[in-house]
């Protein structure tokens, strides 16, 4: 889960990462009073989850309060890379020396956790990355020792830091690794980690990650998800505890295991070629041991979205058995039905593996007359296709 700024700077503060005061507004006139708290000036930042706000004319200097005013309504309702701002961020402003580069991050390629930082950071940090690599140390993080002192004073030292730096850089840096392991997190960023005027290093903007396999652990992230911006399907599918994401196609897809769901949409999508080019409308994995109330509560979700026009139902059974799914099916039509809801899109379903002929006996004796059985997954992906298409 990918926080905003404002989020990302309170989780700095909670753990003693130094930032400037600062207040989250949704209209500009807001922009007044939050302005006056401040001293009179704030910088005016677009409250959106992807880079390059900068550039993008998201991020503004006021000189005044009404200054203020004006320029949060210049960047509310703005479109950044896709992103509509609905907030803002009114923060203190700062007399700025230097500008730098610091982050904590999963390697996933090599398997160890990851510190990068860099003396050039700001707006171009990528530009620096891809065009000057050596202006970027990238130091390994151990798992188990993680970032102390010394290694802190590595990173620093790795990065060219100013020597006269290095203890106030060393001191953030444990504090940021603080962030990245007790919150879970995937990525912590800071860019620009500043020095002012007064030699103070302060972060003025952050960037953070969250893993959310570890939910269970952190109640209190529950908060800090956009439900606002969320899919309503999503957000109910996650309430079920079902991996599922919503696409722009009209072929609901319900598979066990991630590897058979990715098959199948590439399938569907093939299949589409030929019948109006219809796609896959989601991704949804119902598991490795899914039961039958798993499976109806799967299929609930998917003929709740209005863009499906077909369902296909790809199974192949291991620990999951196929009279499971299949005695999923059934529940669902039937607590649907019990509901008052008119289930008139078609199903097709392909069984195969563990008790795949119990489930097809389970499906052909419910005879549904919106079930489809179809052997093969080339086919079943066929049939789903062009009962969409109609």
């Amino acid at each position: 889960m990918d926080l905003f700024e404002y989020q990302a700077k309170d989780l700095f503060a909670k753990h003693d990462v130094p930032v400037l005061a600062g207040e989250v507004i949704e209209t500009p006139e807001a922009a007044r009073e939050v302005t006056e708290r401040l001293g009179g000036r704030a910088v005016v930042k677009a409250q959106v989850k992807t880079g390059g706000r900068g550039k993008a004319g998201g991020v503004k200097l006021a000189s005044d309060p009404a200054d203020a005013v004006e320029k949060a309504g210049q960047i509310l309702g703005m479109d950044i890379k896709g992103h509509t701002v609905h907030k803002v961020m009114l923060a203190e402003t700062a007399d700025i020396a230097e500008e730098y580069y610091v982050s904590f991050l999963l390697d996933r390629t090599n398997r160890t956790f990851l510190a990068m930082a860099s003396v050039e950071g700001g707006m171009d940090i990528e530009e620096v990355a891809a065009t000057k690599p050596e202006a970027l140390a990238k130091i390994p993080v151990d798992a188990i020792e993680g970032v102390t002192e010394a290694k802190a004073r590595e990173i620093a030292e790795a990065a060219k830091f100013p020597s006269e730096l290095v203890d106030q850089i060393a001191d953030v840096l444990v504090k940021l690794w603080d962030v990245f392991v007790k919150e879970d997190a995937l990525l912590v960023e800071v860019n620009p980690l500043v020095k002012t005027a007064d030699g103070k290093i302060i972060a003025l903007d952050g960037k953070v990650s969250l893993d959310a396999n570890a939910d269970f652990r952190q109640p209190e992230h529950d908060a800090l998800e956009d439900k606002a911006a969320a899919n309503p399907l999503e957000a109910a599918a996650k309430a079920k505890g079902l991996n599922y994401v919503k696409l722009d196609g009209q072929v609901g897809i319900i598979g066990n295991g991630a590897g058979l769901v990715m098959s199948t949409l590439d399938v569907v999508a093939y299949a589409g070629e030929k019948h109006a080019n219809v796609k896959p409308a989601n991704f949804l994995d119902i598991g490795g041991g899914a039961s039958a109330e798993v499976m109806a509560n799967g299929l609930e979700i998917i003929l709740g979205d209005p863009d499906v026009k077909s369902v296909f139902v790809n199974v192949f059974g291991g620990i999951t058995a196929c009279d499971a799914v299949a005695n999923g099916i059934v529940q669902a039509l039937e607590l649907l039905k019990s509901k008052g809801e008119d289930v008139t899109k078609p199903l097709v379903v392909r069984l195969d593996g563990n008790n795949a002929e119990l489930g097809r006996k389970i499906l052909t004796d419910a005879a549904h007359p919106l079930v489809q059985q179809v052997d093969t997954m080339d086919g079943a992906a066929d049939k789903a296709a062009e009962l969409a298409a109609k």
